[in-house]
């Protein structure tokens, strides 16, 4: 399966672009549907185009889902998001191999759109399910070449329309466990090969437009310069340093320039927040005093700020009679907090979630040297099949 996986997307230098609505996505999703059919699987892709494995009735009601997404970052690494939908199939295998029989159907599923890499919002699958985005904004969501979210999906022959939330789906559903590569290096020179998840840090995204006055770069004193870099660049620096004080993180990762000329002064630049913190009080905190740092360096330079929170995902508490249940199964794995957002941590208000973490030896995420040991990556395997088989296939 991981073979096969392997070359989807691939760029030049060794990083995966597989965003959602392209080619690339569309490749993973055959992939999906095939493994399902070599399996017997019911395949089934619902009003939001995630895709559902099914072994059992889908309608049974009392299911238990695994799985994760097949999208990924921009140049992002080959585990983050395929490493859980590979092993849920693997899993899967394993408990069929035991001889177990599942008392309660048993699905994998594929989030469409968890990285949010192409539209800006992370988790839209799963959003949408869980009525925590409105069709009309998802429909209206646009990339980097202006394509709107619903175009991209009629281009990839789904349609629109059927957006929106999905309760009945999500009622039947009594327990969803998402396995992750870890995303930090809690695990690594430890005993453990496996995590579980306690709490998904509250986080989010900002956009901050900087607006000056375009000029020429070349005939233009410095002091008559209206330079919304300036009021950028010191942005960044404060975002940095405001973080480190509060003990939260914060990151400028992508910027938008115009007219994005190299002689030409800029008249806006757009730069994108993400800001992560263990409470929700401390993110506040931080996100309020970078948008001051911003607001006062620019009127020093001359350039209007004006700030919008994109997407919002508040403190995760993951279900702790399933978090007890499943550590308890697995033996003394270490409980691990995380500032990654998660498709579980979407669903975790409507269905009780779980995580488990596969360690991660150098701790690089959404990066090509992402990386789990192979011997890991069946330890993780295991330890899904030992859970499914405790959720499944007992009375």
């Amino acid at each position: 399966m991981w073979r096969e996986l392997s070359p989807v997307g691939r760029t030049s230098g060794g990083g995966c672009r597989r965003f959602a609505w392209t080619p690339a996505d569309a490749e993973c999703r055959d992939w999906f549907r095939e493994q399902a059919a070599a399996r017997g699987l019911t395949h089934e892709v619902d009003r939001n185009g995630n895709q559902w494995a099914w072994l059992g009735d889908p309608d049974a009601g009392d299911a238990v889902v695994t799985g994760s997404h097949l999208d990924s970052v921009p140049d992002g690494g080959a585990f983050d998001g395929p490493l859980g939908v590979v092993s849920a199939f693997a899993a899967l295998d394993e408990l069929l191999a035991r001889g177990a029989r599942p008392v309660r159907p048993l699905a994998v599923v594929n989030f469409v759109d968890e990285e949010g890499a192409r539209f800006g919002l992370a988790c839209v699958g799963s959003r949408l399910t869980a009525g925590r985005l409105t069709p009309a904004h998802a429909r209206a969501l646009r990339d980097a070449d202006g394509v709107t979210l619903a175009r991209a999906m009629e281009l990839a022959g789904h349609d629109p329309a059927a957006l929106g939330p999905d309760p009945a789906r999500l009622a039947g559903i009594k327990a969803f466990v998402e396995l992750h590569i870890e995303q930090g290096r809690a695990l690594a020179g430890t005993a453990h090969p496996v995590g579980v998840a306690s709490v998904i840090w509250p986080h989010g995204r900002w956009r901050f437009d900087f607006r000056g006055e375009a000029n020429h770069a070349g005939t233009t004193a410095l002091e008559d310069r209206r330079d919304p870099m300036l009021t950028y660049a010191n942005t960044v620096l404060a975002a940095r340093k405001k973080a480190r004080l509060a003990g939260a993180l914060a990151t400028f990762g992508k910027v938008a320039v115009e007219p994005n000329g190299v002689n030409a002064v800029p008249s806006l630049v757009q730069g994108w927040l993400d800001s992560r913190a263990a409470d929700q009080e401390t993110l506040d905190s931080v996100v309020a005093e970078i948008e001051r740092a911003a607001a006062e360096r620019g009127a020093r330079d001359g350039v209007r700020v004006a700030v919008e929170r994109e997407s919002f995902t508040p403190v995760v508490e993951f279900a702790h009679a399933l978090r007890d249940r499943i550590g308890g199964l697995l033996g003394d794995v270490p409980l691990l907090p995380t500032g990654a957002g998660h498709d579980a941590g979407i669903l975790s208000a409507s269905v009780p979630t779980a995580m488990l973490y596969v360690r991660n030896p150098t701790g690089v995420s959404h990066s090509p040297a992402e990386f789990a040991e192979e011997d890991d990556c069946v330890a993780g395997v295991s330890a899904l099949a030992d859970v499914l088989e405790d959720l499944a296939c007992r009375p």
